[in-house]
């Protein structure tokens, strides 16, 4: 290998694993179906690297992500499908193709404009390429995290129109939306056996999800960023309420939850100084 590695090496080194004759056997056993999950997984962990503004576990996270490329085109190649140098291309064919006002002679007004432009060139593709699905929602994959599915159906339907126009009915719709949830609680608990009772909560449950997401759209708020944040602060401060109760002798395990809502009080009013 040489001093500065490239790319061509990073391909040698998964040629090398999945070699049938001295490869790893793990990499060897692997599909397309079984590596999805580590890439999604490293997509996640390039975003809490950029969360947490660490460039040097960025720069690492992103060459797991490469990897993870890697690792699928070199299964693709092994079928006689495609390789790395066919991903190549057909990315730097969409990106030319789908930015005429870069590459060619059109004109964009702003962001705005070449977000509408870019989702036109992706409709016309679709048609191209015989895609029977004319719905106004199509093109929306059906992989991707539910909750940033849910955005996206959103932000196809406002295209058309289908929208509230603004964060206010959104909220009065949240409130509709919990008391139903309320109603269904209270209808599992009257009889927990009822499993009918039990996928009408998870119903009413998902549309209360669904209007979060929808809320924060309209607030124009990232809802995984915003999810992860959460999680961070929770993180944080529940961590910091096992460090106050251990000073002190004490497990929070053996707490009464008010006892522990004390520490978590504790631990939130440090946050605020």
């Amino acid at each position: 290998m040489s001093d500065a590695p490239t790319i061509h090496d990073l391909l040698a080194i998964m040629a090398k694993l999945r070699d049938r004759d001295g490869g790893c056997p793990w990499d060897i056993e692997q599909t397309f179906a079984t590596i999805a999950p580590y890439t999604i997984e490293e997509a996640y962990e390039v975003a809490d690297a950029i969360d947490r503004h660490d460039l040097p576990g960025l720069r690492d996270e992103l060459g797991d992500l490469l990897l993870q490329v890697v690792f699928h085109a070199r299964m693709a190649e092994e079928q006689g499908a495609f390789d790395f140098s066919g991903v190549i291309a057909a990315i730097c064919d969409k990106m030319v193709r789908r930015h005429p006002h870069v590459f060619g002679d059109a004109q964009v007004g702003d962001a705005t404009a070449q977000t509408v432009a870019w989702e036109e060139h992706k409709r016309r593709e679709r048609d191209a390429a015989g895609h029977e699905d004319t719905s106004a929602l199509a093109g929306i994959a059906r992989g991707m995290p539910e909750w940033q599915r849910a955005v996206k159906l959103q932000h196809k339907a406002a295209k058309i129109g289908f929208d509230w126009p603004g964060p206010a009915p959104v909220i009065e719709k949240l409130h509709e939306e919990i008391d139903e949830v309320r109603a269904e609680f209270a209808a599992v608990a009257a009889d927990a056996g009822d499993s009918a009772a039990q996928h009408r909560l998870e119903d009413e449950i998902g549309d209360l999800l669904f209007v979060c997401a929808n809320l924060a759209r309209h607030a124009k708020v990232d809802v995984g960023n915003a999810l992860r944040r959460a999680n961070l602060k929770f993180e944080r401060r529940f961590r910091r309420m096992e460090t106050l109760a251990a000073a002190e002798g004490v497990s929070l395990a053996s707490l009464s939850l008010d006892a522990q809502d004390a520490y978590w009080n504790r631990a939130k009013a440090e946050e605020k100084g």
